[in-house]
């Protein structure tokens, strides 16, 4: 297939340090590209790819000292991938809902990630008025606050299966790893380990707009002797980090869509101790790849229980559940389902001026075909 990947621009694809959607987009797109999919990337100029790569911007926007208007390029590009929609059978994109309003206009279909939180009351009428786009969520528990919004899959996130190294033994630490910010709840994670009597390392940027919380609720906290603050971490540092964990903390508090961490460390063999929030129950599985807890006290003892967990069983979760190859797949149906649906809801739009319809979908690519043949014999081979 002929596929449009369109990533936001705030990180390189993929990031030099943190960015959960720019890695999901590297992955997916890698992927895409080794089962043999013609994919163009739109994306930051700095992005690494074996994809056609497009980009409005010579580099990423959040560390671009001279970006004012994060806003102009993204619309830039998206305007640039919608001119020339005749050139893809599908556009993947990535950017929340800055192209929606572009989505009517063409007769390729649109399918639209959602990667961040969707309990804010001004999208269920925005998502209402695009039902030609299809939606697909990260996991089923983020489509809580939509319900009605057009669905169409939900596709869990996927690691490079050779991107982490299965860590057998672990230290006697634990880690937080991601971003500060109250939703998290660092705090948690340190009075935890403190309690515990266990070390805690903290790998985690902090964004501008939580640069007060962290200088008023967490730098009192991190005088403690068992508490060490490293920052934002590259991908080599977290993989160490990750691997020498006796446990990955995840004691959020909101209802967080996926947890790019959670599979990091299953990828490790190491466990997570979470609170029951947004996606963790279909991610982890209590009492075998991580712990369940609701207090503070909950954490302690499990930190305690944590030995008993195989990290064995969290490499095999992972290779199982969570791999690129796995994700691309998953989206490769998700494509092809939407060429094939021929309902009026994604591919055909009455303009509201001139009251015309655009044409039908054009025939389907030879290399469509190829892929709708290699999907159906797989299939025939899976059932012999």
């Amino acid at each position: 297939m002929r596929i449009a990947q369109v990533a936001p621009l705030y990180e390189r694809v993929p990031p030099r340090l943190y960015g959960g959607t720019e890695r999901v987009v590297s992955y997916l797109t890698e992927a895409l590209v080794r089962q043999g999919h013609d994919v163009t990337l739109f994306a930051s100029g700095d992005s690494i790819t074996a994809a056609k790569l497009e980009s409005p911007c010579a580099q990423a926007l959040r560390l671009d000292p001279n970006c004012q208007d994060p806003l102009a390029p993204h619309l830039q590009m998206l305007g640039q991938v919608y001119r020339r929609a005749d050139e893809f059978d599908i556009i993947h994109c990535h950017t929340y809902y800055l192209g929606l309003p572009l989505t009517r206009y063409t007769r390729t279909p649109t399918v639209l990630t959602l990667h961040g939180r969707l309990d804010i009351p001004e999208l269920a009428p925005l998502f209402a008025d695009h039902r030609n786009v299809a939606l697909v969520s990260i996991s089923d528990d983020q489509r809580r606050p939509l319900p009605d919004a057009s669905w169409f899959a939900t596709v869990y996130h996927g690691l490079p299966i050779n991107l982490y190294n299965f860590q057998p033994q672990s230290r006697a630490s634990l880690l937080f790893l991601g971003r500060i910010s109250p939703e998290k709840r660092p705090d948690v994670a340190i009075r935890v380990a403190c309690q515990a009597g266990v070390p805690l390392k903290i790998a985690a940027k902090v964004d501008k707009v939580d640069q007060a919380y962290f200088e008023a609720c967490i730098q009192p906290l991190l005088n403690h002797p068992l508490v060490q603050f490293i920052g934002e971490v590259n991908e080599q540092q977290k993989a160490q980090l990750l691997g020498d964990a006796l446990a990955l903390l995840f004691p959020i508090d909101w209802p967080e869509p996926f947890g790019l961490v959670m599979i990091e460390a299953l990828a490790c063999g190491t466990p997570v101790i979470a609170r029951r929030r947004g996606s963790v129950p279909e991610i982890l599985r209590d009492g075998v790849t991580g712990l369940f807890c609701e207090t503070e006290e909950d954490m302690v003892r499990a930190i305690h229980h944590v030995p008993r967990l195989s990290r064995a069983a969290c490499r095999r979760e992972f290779e199982e559940r969570f791999t690129d190859n796995q994700m691309a797949l998953n989206y490769g149906e998700v494509y092809h389902r939407c060429l094939t649906d021929h309902s009026e809801r994604f591919h055909l739009f009455r303009h509201p001026r001139t009251g015309i319809t655009p044409p039908a979908p054009q025939p389907p690519t030879p290399q469509l075909l190829a892929w709708r043949n290699a999907q159906s014999a797989n299939k025939r081979r899976s059932v012999q």
